[in-house]
């Protein structure tokens, strides 16, 4: 979307993560969503939606939340797959794969949202 302040929508996505996946897991919040941005600052995008995918019991529904939170965040800064998107790991495969841009400011976007989250989980306690 042009003319978006894309730092202010990671602000706004990084507190929602935070407070859902709080909500959704308590104290192991802050622990899932710095082990989920590094997953994301190694591995890329796929891999943190796989992350996600892959979360046993205990933190599957906090996992859940972070992955819809970074769907909404990406369809809302209008990267390319996610406009429409039910399932995040075929929008990677099928679009952003193909789009070293998009695939750029997909992990630039939930970088920094999760970065946000961090800091929110750790002051939510």
């Amino acid at each position: 979307m042009t003319g978006q302040n894309l730092d202010q929508l990671c602000a706004k996505f990084g507190w929602a993560m935070a407070e859902q996946v709080h909500e959704a897991i308590g104290k192991n919040a802050e622990n899932h969503i710095t082990k989920s941005l590094g997953v994301l600052q190694e591995d890329g995008v796929y891999a943190f939606f796989l992350y996600q995918a892959s979360r046993g019991q205990r933190e599957k529904s906090g996992a859940d939340k972070l992955r819809d939170q970074a769907k909404k965040l990406l369809k809302q800064a209008g990267v390319k797959g996610f406009e429409n998107v039910d399932e995040p790991l075929a929008a990677v495969r099928e679009h952003l794969a193909g789009d070293l841009d998009q695939l750029l400011l997909a992990k630039r976007l939930l970088e920094q949202a999760l970065i946000y989250a961090r800091y929110h989980a750790k002051a939510l306690g």
